[in-house]
């Protein structure tokens, strides 16, 4: 492909390269390119070209969650477990580049069942062989995603189940994939609130005698 067949912006970008220092040229033609990458992979060019860049197999999967118990009215908390695959990494919730894609959950929550905080854990930063230079802060092997529930108070007691979706971005040592989204299921079971605390029913005085 040669240098007029680029898209204008591409092009534009390029000319200007010629007025900066060394060192924004190389961060610019990097950004140009990763943009340039990203846009080819959301438009597919071919089916084949996609079953190349992509990984074989579930690069993220998760366990199957515990079954919690929250009362009605109050907050509790879901922790889901995800697992990357060997030889993958993810980009964590709060990636060092605005080209990268981050990890996040979204949630799809039964009417009166309200989703609060969620939680994500710090990523490492690690640096790969296509972007030595750089460190990049990832998610890799298991790694927990913590989800606040909060049931209103009029809910009925018994299990809901809540839906969703993992989007995440999977790479390995020598390039980044597109983007997928993992289906995320789970229950919680809603329980009714205790009594309160009664009083003792005044006693006979010869309830004793």
């Amino acid at each position: 492909m040669g240098r007029r067949d680029y898209p204008y912006w591409v092009r534009f970008s390029f000319t200007n390269l010629k007025t900066e220092p060394q060192a924004t040229v190389l961060n610019r033609i990097k950004n140009i390119l990763a943009v340039a990458l990203l846009i080819a992979l959301s438009f597919g060019e071919s089916a084949s070209a996609q079953q190349m860049l992509g990984p074989k197999g579930a690069s993220v999967t998760m366990a199957p969650p515990e079954l919690v118990s929250i009362t009605r009215g109050k907050p509790g908390t879901v922790t889901l477990h995800f697992r990357v695959a060997s030889g993958y990494h993810i980009n964590s919730n709060t990636p060092k580049s605005e080209f990268l894609i981050p990890t996040a959950l979204k949630l799809e929550p039964p009417t009166d069942i309200v989703i609060g905080k969620v939680t994500y854990p710090d990523g490492k930063d690690m640096s790969f062989p296509f972007a030595p230079d750089e460190k990049l802060n990832v998610y890799t092997g298991d790694f927990d995603v913590d989800v606040v529930v909060r049931p209103l108070h009029s809910v009925v007691a018994g299990k809901y189940a809540l839906r969703g979706r993992l989007k995440y971005q999977a790479c390995d040592n020598a390039a980044c994939y597109p983007p997928k989204q993992l289906p995320v299921n789970f229950d919680v079971k809603v329980a009714k609130a205790p009594p309160p605390p009664g009083h003792n029913p005044a006693q006979s005085p010869h309830a004793h005698r």
